[in-house]
This record gives C-alpha cells, structure tokens and sequence, in this order.
C-alpha cells in the first residue's frame, strides 16, 4: 500500500508540512454540515484576511479555547471586556477589527439561524445543497473569487456578516466542501476520501 505521504496532492499540501497535508486529507473539500464548524470556518477565514491560511490553522486550537469551541450562542454573548482580553492572547491573530468580528459573525449567524432553521441550510443555500465539483488541472487555474463568492459575500455582508469578502467567501465555499477544487491529480479530486 502506498504511503499517505506518497498521495498526490494539490500544489499548496504536497510539501513536507504536516499541518496543511493533514488538514487537506481530512477536512479541505470535505461537505461540512454542522453549524458550530461552519461557524469556526466563517471565523477563521476571516482572521486569515492578508495572511497565510497556514499560520491561521497553527493557531486554530487557542481559536477554539479563546472563543468557546466557537458555540454560536455563547460567542454572541461574549461582553466587551471579554473581547478585550482575547486582544491580549498571543495564541490567536490580535488584530482588534478580527477579534470583534467573530462576536458579530455570530449575532449574525443567529439570526440565519432563526430565519433558515440552520446555519448550514443558509450557507449551503448558495450552492443549491449540492457541492460544485470542479476539474482543474493546474493551480493557475484555480480562482481567487467568482460570480458565486461575490453575490456570497454580498448577502452575508447585508446580514451583517464581518470579514466576509468575495475571495474570504471563496476560501470558505472550498474549506467546507461546497466546492470542490482538489485538483484532478489530487486523491480527493471529486470525493476521493
């Protein structure tokens, strides 16, 4: 049997990271349906914004402690001073518009919630329910943004929504598996799990 180490990959997880191949053979791409991941895939994209999606993944686990295992309700509850304290942690990006944010994303994602009954029946909305399967075949190819991750970003940033840009949109459609973009190389491309 060959060695996952062996696997082809897509470009950005084919290196000798652990970190990112692991996240790319068990999560990117994958259809993620339950509300606090999504939630957590809402933040952390957005706290990626000029950064590498590496250093915001090596920071992932003080996310999750900084902000409750990024349970909806109880961010939404999280008071100023809370907030502030989180500005204090080095484990997580300190960026005071990003920390804010998250408490927003999730008063923001209540009210989805109370509107579609889920946080995944609105965002999954944007496909159809069904995940987009695309067939590139080199990374150039790949976009950054499209039609789709704009009209995205728009509603999301209509219902409040923070950090929430057509290319973060686009990042999160890929991370959560409403698009596939493994690339067809890869041993993912178009659920090969």
């Amino acid at each position: 049997m060959t060695e996952t180490t062996e696997l082809p990959r897509c470009h950005w997880a084919a290196g000798n990271d652990p970190l990112m191949r692991d996240y790319h053979d068990t999560e990117w791409g994958t259809p993620l349906h339950d509300d606090r991941a999504l939630f957590e895939f809402l933040c952390l994209e957005g706290a990626q914004a000029g950064l590498s999606w590496r250093t915001v993944l090596a920071k992932r686990e003080n996310y999750r402690k900084a902000f409750h295992d990024f349970e909806i309700a109880r961010v939404a509850a999280m008071s100023d001073r809370e907030l502030e304290k989180r500005l204090l942690d080095p484990g997580i990006i300190r960026n005071r518009l990003k920390v804010s944010s998250t408490r927003a994303n999730a008063l923001a994602a209540m009210e989805a919630i109370d509107e579609f009954g889920s946080l995944d029946v609105y965002l999954w909305s944007f496909v159809d329910g069904t995940p987009l399967r695309n067939r590139w075949r080199r990374p150039a190819e790949v976009p950054a943004s499209t039609a789709l991750s704009d009209r995205m970003s728009k509603a999301l940033k209509k219902r409040g929504f923070r950090f929430v840009g057509s290319t973060i949109c686009y990042s999160l459609l890929q991370a959560t598996g409403m698009i596939d973009d493994h690339l067809v190389g890869c041993f993912r491309h178009g659920g090969s799990r």
